[in-house]
């Protein structure tokens, strides 16, 4: 994973073409921003928007936030001229909406190459289609720019003739998929979208399950999404005394010569103390960020 930046709890999607939100995004409790020149933005609005979400990249502003553009197909009217000013424009990411093969990945990136772009940017891949669910350990492994998995939930329900269901049962197999080949080859992978914003027992619970899979985060569509998600994500004072606890019994056993520790009953070995002290940096970055 990245050292770029440690937290991906909440990704919250901007509208490229409203000035008013790249301008509040600098004071969201928001620990990455894609700035959205895709699916947000009318067609009649996409090069006035390009031009907005550039123009606010490069002044900056935004802080510990990590700042990712979302570019149009690059077999749209738009995408090749997306790409090439998110180049210039310097974000963290860029985010490849619908990728299907490792060899799209390895276009965007001979292509963002020859635009001359920052060493600091990376790739996000965006994981919405079947043939690219299917095809999640080669894209992973398909350049060392890569960074990071986004789920795109909405798309693979159309595509897979699905349902929004709260379980989320149709799109688990493509979830878990995604989960694997982004932890065999070290990305974040942040899940998919809750669409009902004003519903916080909802989202909380799909924070929770997503949380409980394994992911790095949530992509969020609405400011008023951000204080659940990062909440469920960050670890609870009860999950750091636990760890903390692990992390001293087995200090305490090693020190004794011994290979394990007992704590409430249960062994713990050192795969657990590894998980408690990844627990315990994670929750050390979020007081970081809280005290700054």
């Amino acid at each position: 994973m990245t050292d770029r930046n440690t937290l991906f709890r909440s990704v919250l999607y901007m509208p490229g073409s409203k000035v008013r939100a790249l301008e509040k995004a600098r004071t969201l409790d928001v620990d990455a921003l894609i700035f959205d020149l895709e699916d947000a933005v009318s067609p009649d609005e996409k090069p006035m928007a390009r031009d907005l979400v550039c123009e606010a990249v490069k002044a900056g502003g935004y802080g510990r936030r990590s700042v990712v553009i979302r570019v149009n197909g690059l077999d749209s009217a738009w995408g090749m001229d997306d790409l090439a000013a998110a180049c210039a424009a310097g974000s963290d990411a860029i985010l490849i909406p619908k990728v299907s093969t490792a060899d799209d990945l390895k276009q965007v990136e001979k292509l963002m190459k020859a635009f001359g772009v920052s060493d600091k940017t990376r790739i996000w891949a965006m994981m919405e289609t079947p043939q690219g669910i299917l095809n999640a350990q080669e894209i992973a492994d398909a350049t060392p720019m890569l960074e990071a998995f986004v789920m795109g939930t909405n798309d693979l329900v159309k595509e897979l003739f699905a349902a929004h269901t709260p379980d989320r049962a149709p799109v688990m197999t493509s979830l878990s998929l995604c989960l694997l080949a982004a932890r065999a080859y070290g990305l974040i992978c942040v899940d998919g979208v809750y669409n009902a914003f004003k519903d916080d027992d909802g989202l909380r619970a799909s924070c929770q399950q997503g949380r409980d899979m394994g992911f790095d985060g949530k992509t969020l569509i609405h400011p008023a999404q951000l204080a659940v998600t990062n909440e469920v994500f960050a670890p609870s004072a009860e999950d750091m005394a636990l760890a903390q606890t692990y992390v001293d019994a087995f200090n305490a056993a090693k020190a004794k010569g011994e290979g394990i520790a007992v704590v409430n009953g249960k062994i713990v070995e050192n795969l657990h103390v590894e998980t408690a002290q990844k627990l315990l940096g994670k929750a050390a970055a979020i007081a970081s960020v809280t005290e700054n």
